[in-house]
């Protein structure tokens, strides 16, 4: 199997330059040259790179940066379990933060919502939070979890 860049881009549903990117930070190998016939200078990929194009796109949508991927790559070759075990449980505990606060902020946005639906006097309480901080995630204020355990 012998696939162009935009053919392999394709195939990890990534654009092209998505793939170079991957090429300069080291997660895909840079492509072999084609052996004869299409375009002068043209590169070619293999079915190994279709594989390490998805594991990386599987890993993204798993929550892992790209240092981490890099590392999940390395330890893809060395089978070293445990380790590959740990970065999931620390990537477990960080998205459970995340949805911690994505949950909180929805209950915040929904409380304001009935707030402004609730008058059309005076000044919009979306707006008024937004640009005070106080709602969830503001700069220099409590996390909303943090606001409702104090509530």
């Amino acid at each position: 199997m012998a696939l162009t860049i935009s053919e392999l881009a394709r195939s990890g549903d990534v654009g092209v330059e998505t793939v170079r990117f991957y090429q300069r930070k080291g997660l895909l190998h840079d492509p072999r040259p084609a052996a004869t016939g299409g375009a002068k200078g043209q590169r070619h990929y293999g079915e190994e790179d279709v594989r390490r194009l998805r594991f990386i796109r599987s890993a993204k949508a798993a929550g892992f940066i790209l240092d981490e991927i890099a590392e999940l790559i390395s330890l893809d070759h060395t089978g070293d379990r445990p380790r590959a075990r740990e970065m999931a449980q620390v990537r477990l505990a960080a998205l459970d933060r995340e949805i911690t606060q994505l949950e909180a902020a929805r209950q915040s946005l929904r409380r304001l919502a009935r707030e402004c639906a609730g008058s059309d006097v005076g000044p919009c309480p979306i707006l008024e939070s937004f640009e005070d901080g106080s709602v969830c995630g503001g700069t220099g204020t409590k996390s909303c979890a943090a606001r409702r355990s104090n509530a």
